[in-house]
């Protein structure tokens, strides 16, 4: 995206409020309750941020949140788009330009993802420690070498704060895929071989734009369901978000603390 259709974004936000904060949240299927967490809220929805693309699914409400989780503000991005939903991978990252425009140095990516590994169940919530691009795509640029996008130290704060908050948190690799499908169980028995604990069809790319703006990057995947062939059953929608929906308070609990723990 050119610079003068974010500054047109941020022109039209601004319009709205005070929207500045260190620390930016995107919120995936089933997630967006963080946001009832907020006081002093103030809610555009996508549509009305210029450039901004819309999402599709359901479970993705589709709008900047500027509010305070007692008093520390907080950037919101209740929902997100995907590649599947036809949009560039410039559209896809979009958002975190515009979060890193506003003045996000640190930003928590958060979605929901299947589980590859039998022993960690739907309901439990993983830290993401590795990335891995099954997607056939970057948006890195030509010649860049790959680099370890999670921040260590920011990694244990958050391993420090689920044992403190007495929220169980697994640590493990995501595997980003292109979607709109879920996996084949043949796909799934190849992640595994490759060592990945999670797969998904999200955050691979807006890890990678917010780590080359040189924000501090912090992933989180709830994980809804087993992955294709895990357990001899079908998958679908509707389990991802009554998962979303039951774990969603320990969920709000581990990102409430976390923010509080990342602004001092």
């Amino acid at each position: 995206m050119n610079d003068h259709l974010i500054h047109e974004a941020l022109g039209a936000i601004r319009k709205q409020g005070v929207f500045e904060a260190d620390i930016a949240l995107v919120l995936g299927s089933g997630l967006g309750n963080f946001v009832d967490a907020l006081s002093n809220t103030t809610h555009i929805p996508f549509a009305d941020i210029p450039g901004f693309p819309l999402s599709t699914v359901e479970g993705h409400s589709g709008e900047l949140v500027h509010g305070f989780l007692g008093e520390v503000p907080v950037l919101v991005n209740s929902g997100r788009v995907h590649f599947y939903e036809g949009y560039t991978l410039e559209q896809v990252v979009y958002p975190i330009q515009i979060l890193k425009a506003l003045g996000a140095s640190t930003i928590i990516l958060t979605n929901a993802a299947g589980s590859i590994r039998e022993d960690y169940a739907p309901g439990d919530l993983m830290l993401i420690t590795k990335l891995m691009n099954q997607t056939g795509h970057s948006v890195y640029p030509v010649d860049t070498e790959p680099a370890d996008i999670f921040n260590p130290e920011l990694m244990d704060t958050v391993k420090q704060i689920a044992q403190q908050a007495s929220v169980p948190l697994k640590t493990g690799s995501y595997a980003g895929l292109n979607g709109p499908s879920y996996e084949t169980p043949a796909e799934i028995r190849f992640l595994r071989v490759k060592e990945a604990d999670a797969v998904g069809m999200s955050t691979v790319h807006e890890s990678m734009a917010a780590f080359q703006l040189e924000m501090q990057v912090l992933g989180i995947s709830c994980l809804t369901n087993y992955a294709a062939g895990i357990l001899d059953q079908p998958l679908n929608h509707e389990e991802v978000m009554e998962t979303g929906i039951r774990v969603r308070e320990d969920f709000a609990k581990l990102l409430s603390e976390l923010v509080q723990e990342l602004s001092v």
